[in-house]
């Protein structure tokens, strides 16, 4: 149960942080002394901690960062899922595997050879991928919560996991410890956000088309 006086108190560092988040905000729209860069990290970690700590004591979900051995890439990760019924993999495009000086759009396909990632999920028992891309990532309802783009994230005390369970209960043989061993995962992309819930995953990276990487991976599940 949430206590009152501390709750207070963790509401009012989540206004402080988003006061010095504005503050570095407003300090790199006009011209550098230096550290201005490193204020704003500082600032938006210190904000996201906030989210998070507010929300872990109100027992609401909130997201928090994965040790994740990749960075996909920003502009055009060209995410692809493969699913059977506990079988998932999901596939995408290496942050910094593309060249370009940054003067001229540089258009990305599916047959061109990329630095690829790989994600096999352990024991997947949901998926959704579609809406919000980045524009309105701001709507989903784990913003304001932790939640950040482009980072892979777990949710803790998910609602999904719960609601799954609560669907499973009525089965004979249910048992709830088993819910606890999941995790609900959040990728949020350019162009979509992807979730699952899986016990763990493991990631494999390659130099081939993202074509041949999700025939490989469809390879995979289909053994």
């Amino acid at each position: 149960m949430a206590s009152g006086k501390n709750t207070q108190a963790l509401r009012d560092i989540l206004r402080q942080a988003e006061l010095r988040l504005e503050k570095a905000v407003q300090a790199l729209a006009t011209k550098h002394v230096g550290g201005e860069i490193e204020e704003w990290n500082a600032s938006h970690n210190a904000l996201m901690e906030a989210q998070r700590a507010l929300a872990e004591n109100l027992g609401q979900p909130y997201a928090v960062g994965l040790d994740f051995p990749v960075q996909w890439d920003t502009g055009a990760p060209l995410p692809m899922l493969m699913q059977s019924d506990y079988k998932t993999a999901l596939v995408f495009l290496l942050g910094g595997g593309l060249t370009g000086d940054g003067t001229s759009v540089q258009v990305v396909d599916a047959k061109s050879t990329y630095s690829v990632a790989t994600v096999h999920f352990d024991y997947c028992v949901a998926t959704q991928m579609g809406s919000p891309n980045d524009e309105v990532f701001h709507g989903h309802p784990l913003y304001g919560k932790g939640l950040e783009a482009y980072r892979p994230m777990r949710v803790e005390n998910s609602d999904w996991i719960k609601e799954l369970s609560k669907i499973n209960s009525v089965h004979h043989c249910y048992d709830p410890k088993r819910w606890l061993d999941l995790n609900h995962y959040i990728f949020g992309f350019h162009d979509c956000t992807f979730e699952c819930v899986a016990r763990a995953y493991s990631v494999t990276t390659s130099n081939q088309s993202i074509r041949d990487a999700a025939r490989t991976a469809l390879n995979d599940i289909c053994e």
